[in-house]
């Protein structure tokens, strides 16, 4: 069974820096691609970051050069490393994985069917 356990987030000022865990547990091999999603209030969830099985990140636009999505492998741990914080990046942060799948001579990310961790917030104030 898929447990994803989340620590990390909190209240800071905008330009102030957070950094997420999310400890990984249930699955038999590496295929999989993990990541960083996020929901504020009124809004749909959005993706932050994602890492796949190669070690390959992705970011949002809204982010890139400020947060960095990274894998602890000793201890199965996913981070986010999230510097010079705005206000609009207060919402909830939701850990994901899901399996990464070989489709037309490539590995891909769907997330289709993702198991999500509980969910912490993050809150920056201006």
């Amino acid at each position: 069974q898929v447990q994803l356990m989340e620590s990390g987030g909190g209240s800071v000022q905008a330009g102030g820096s957070l950094r997420l865990s999310c400890s990984v547990s249930g699955y038999s091999n590496n295929k999989y691609c993990m990541g960083w999603f996020r929901q504020a209030p009124g809004k749909e969830r959005e993706e932050v970051a994602t890492i796949d099985m190669f070690l390959s990140p992705t970011y949002a636009d809204s982010v890139k050069g400020r947060f960095t999505i990274s894998v602890d492998n000793g201890d199965n741990t996913l981070r986010l490393q999230m510097n010079n914080l705005r206000p609009e990046d207060t919402a909830m942060y939701y850990c994901a994985t899901d399996l990464q799948v070989f489709e037309l001579d490539r590995w891909i990310c769907r997330w289709d069917t993702p198991h999500w961790g509980q969910g912490t917030q993050v809150t920056v104030s201006s």
